[in-house]
């Protein structure tokens, strides 16, 4: 069942490989930690902080079994959330992408915030509430 879940998000992930390469060729570094490479810093971190359309940046993005972040004490404050993502490439599989991009389009149609209005966003951002209620 894991391996169907890994091959089912691989096309994601694969978008991801670049970034995997670009961090370690430019200071970053990578780990893995249950099963997601986790890739921090270097270009990805200045990547992270300027080309995204988040006022201010992002600080951690997952693309497949790939979670990009600023730096790795980063994904320690991110990696729950970023779960949430992993988890949802692997019901979608080759179609997360586009349907991230759609369900922000949607909420930017309708005059809300493509970011946290997305339905992936929503998501990710209950499940970290449940968290912080349960603790």
């Amino acid at each position: 069942m894991v391996l169907i879940r890994y091959l089912w998000a691989l096309p994601t992930t694969l978008v991801g490989f670049p970034f995997v390469i670009l961090a370690l060729m430019t200071g970053g570094g990578c780990r893995v930690v249950r099963g997601v490479i986790e890739v921090h810093g270097g270009a990805v971190a200045w990547l992270l902080e300027h080309a995204t359309m988040l006022e201010g940046g992002a600080t951690a993005m997952t693309i497949g079994h790939i979670v990009l972040a600023r730096s790795r004490a980063a994904h320690d404050v991110t990696r729950e959330h970023e779960r949430i993502h992993v988890r949802q490439v692997e019901r979608w599989g080759p179609l997360f992408l586009p349907a991230y991009f759609i369900s922000s389009i949607i909420a930017w149609k309708k005059g809300l915030d493509p970011y946290r209005d997305n339905r992936f966003e929503i998501e990710a951002y209950d499940d970290d509430a449940r968290r912080a209620h349960e603790n």
